[in-house]
């Protein structure tokens, strides 16, 4: 925290051999380039903002605050560069391809294994905190998260080798 060049770079190559800002960066994007592009990011701000680490909680909750803002970024980014559809593609076009889309994912959410399917659509679809979904299925948060997580990651694989990545 005091500027140390040498204490910046075994943070950093400890963070990156751990996999640590990886699987934070994986838990919130699907595609493996961007998931490079914000690892690599992730890692120069905490080399750069080492600075501002005031040690009132975990190195890991302060790395995990820098990775959810480099994520918001390479979004904002990613959307700023994304083009418009098409005018000349009718509105119910545009809603029955919404539509379709979304009946894939609940169709995707519906095959998978009970306890990961419950923990997904309480959090993602019902849109409760970790807290609140950990407590309707009386199971640990931790444990929660894992189903979570494991339950996106089935999701995203199902679409991506179904051709529904984008």
């Amino acid at each position: 925290r005091e500027g140390s060049a040498l204490a910046t770079e075994l943070l950093v190559e400890h963070l990156d051999a751990t996999g640590v800002i990886r699987r934070f960066v994986h838990s919130m994007l699907l595609d493996e380039s961007d998931v490079d592009d914000v690892c690599q990011d992730s890692l120069i701000s905490v080399a750069g903002s080492i600075g501002s680490f005031r040690g009132g909680s975990a190195v890991t909750t302060w790395v995990h605050a820098i990775v959810k803002r480099r994520v918001v970024d390479h979004l904002r980014r990613r959307r700023a560069d994304a083009p418009l559809p098409g005018d000349d593609a009718a509105p119910s076009q545009r809603m029955s391809s919404m539509l379709a889309t979304r009946a894939t994912v609940q169709a995707v959410l519906d095959g998978l294994p009970g306890p990961y399917r419950e923990a997904v659509h309480l959090r993602d679809v019902e849109g409760l905190t970790y807290g609140e979904v950990a407590e309707r299925l009386d199971r640990n948060v931790g444990t929660v998260k894992a189903q979570i997580s494991r339950g996106r990651a089935l999701v995203a694989a199902h679409l991506r080798d179904n051709g529904w990545d984008r």
